[in-house]
């Protein structure tokens, strides 16, 4: 199974239809159209795994640059995650003292 990024996706696109796009290529697995945390709302990127490498390949030659609802969107192979940037850094008070 590869897993793949697909970005600059409509906002509007369900699921289904962007397992649609994509089965055209290959048996799909999987597919995630990543939204907000906070409110919900989709942020124009997902991925989508599908069954082997062939269909995968397939997939980014085919569908790169491929017009979906008006946006031409972007697939290529998707990257693990790497630690660092954001999250939580701890730390305690600003500075005030209340001793005042």
């Amino acid at each position: 199974m590869k897993k793949l990024y697909v970005g600059n996706l409509p906002f509007e696109l369900t699921e289904d239809e962007f397992t649609q796009v994509f089965s055209a290529c290959g048996t799909v697995e999987e597919v995630k159209l990543v939204t907000d945390r906070d409110t919900g709302r989709p942020r124009g990127f997902g991925f989508v795994s599908m069954s082997d490498d062939a269909g995968a390949n397939k997939a980014i030659s085919e569908l790169n640059g491929k017009d979906v609802g008006g946006r031409k969107i972007v697939v290529n192979e998707a990257r693990e995650r790497t630690s660092g940037g954001g999250g939580h850094r701890g730390g305690g008070g600003g500075g005030y003292d209340r001793r005042r």
